[in-house]
């Protein structure tokens, strides 16, 4: 299936359905999880994004999520391993038309790939001169490609690592 890559203005319910969603996912899987964060594009205010929350969590044992599987089922998460980032326990939400609501991204508790997306997540929301550049990115790639997900991340990935590095800098700082 083809996915169309949409890319809207920041809406305020975003915020809104990371915590319900957040707020459901601790209801059930409180004693798995450890902390969790709303990252990615929409969890910075004035960001354009694809309408699907990210959501990231810790756990104490990476191994242990995936006895947890069947629960994220019942909740409608579909559990998708690995998924390409090593350490990682991936899940995806989607509606009945197949659209992706959520992924959470699950990695062992103080991982760098949590702190790398905690970073960046914080640099762009202090940043505003690269916070607005890649917004504007993202909306002119969602309207090049948009029936071609593979052209649209590719022509965020050089834009991504250089604001990666920087907000990595910044963290450490």
């Amino acid at each position: 299936m083809v996915r169309h890559v949409v890319v809207t203005p920041y809406q305020e319910t975003w915020e809104q359905a990371y915590r319900h969603e957040s707020s459901r996912l601790l209801h059930h899987v409180n004693t798995l999880l450890q902390s969790v964060y709303h990252v990615g594009s929409t969890s910075i205010p004035g960001m354009a994004a694809k309408p699907t929350i990210d959501i990231l969590a810790e756990t104490l044992s990476i191994q242990e999520v995936d006895s947890w599987n069947q629960t994220f089922e019942k909740l409608g998460y579909q559990p998708l391993g690995e998924n390409g980032i090593k350490g990682r326990r991936y899940f995806c939400k989607e509606d009945a038309e197949g659209n992706h609501l959520v992924h959470l991204h699950i990695f062992e508790k103080d991982s760098e790939e949590v702190i790398r997306h905690l970073a960046f997540r914080d640099y762009l929301r202090t940043h505003s001169e690269d916070a607005d550049f890649y917004s504007g990115l993202k909306l002119q790639l969602a309207e090049a490609f948009p029936y071609d997900a593979e052209s649209y991340q590719y022509g965020k990935s050089a834009a991504v690592k250089k604001i990666e590095e920087r907000a990595l800098e910044w963290w450490y700082a």
